[in-house]
């Protein structure tokens, strides 16, 4: 993984959980709480729930009024995935984070085709590094 792609993904004023759920034993739920507990502006994306954590859900990232400046992290299955960074480059977001279990294949093949997305992909859960990123933003 770039530390460099990790350091701007964290630098964003804003975040978006792509598969985030209610349940709290899902990583969806578990990355959203994350981004709440260091203060940082996130929201939580699923097509069915209003409001997770108390935060108002969109729908989809197509409800997202300022790409350029919000990263998404994806914790959905890999056919999601794919269809989400397909989305993401569309609407003209840059950095994405794939958290494990949520790439195959197709998703890497993808992602290795794409000069003007920035994706850390095949690497550490931001669970395990987002602490020693926030420590690099002070």
């Amino acid at each position: 993984m770039s530390n460099t792609i990790a350091q701007r993904f964290i630098s964003n004023p804003y975040f978006i959980v792509v598969g985030a759920s209610s349940n709290r034993q899902k990583f969806g739920n578990r990355i959203l709480r994350w981004y709440q507990s260091h203060n940082l502006q996130v929201t939580p994306v699923h097509p069915k729930e209003e409001e997770i954590e108390g935060l108002k859900a969109a729908k989809s990232i197509r409800e997202i009024n300022n790409p350029a400046d919000t990263s998404i992290s994806i914790i959905t299955p890999p056919k999601v995935t794919l269809n989400v960074l397909q989305e993401a480059k569309e609407l003209g977001f840059k950095y994405i984070w794939i958290q494990p279990g949520a790439e195959d294949h197709d998703v890497a093949e993808y992602v290795k085709n794409q000069s003007d997305l920035h994706v850390i992909l095949g690497g550490p859960c931001l669970l395990v590094q987002g602490p020693s990123l926030m420590k690099s933003q002070l």
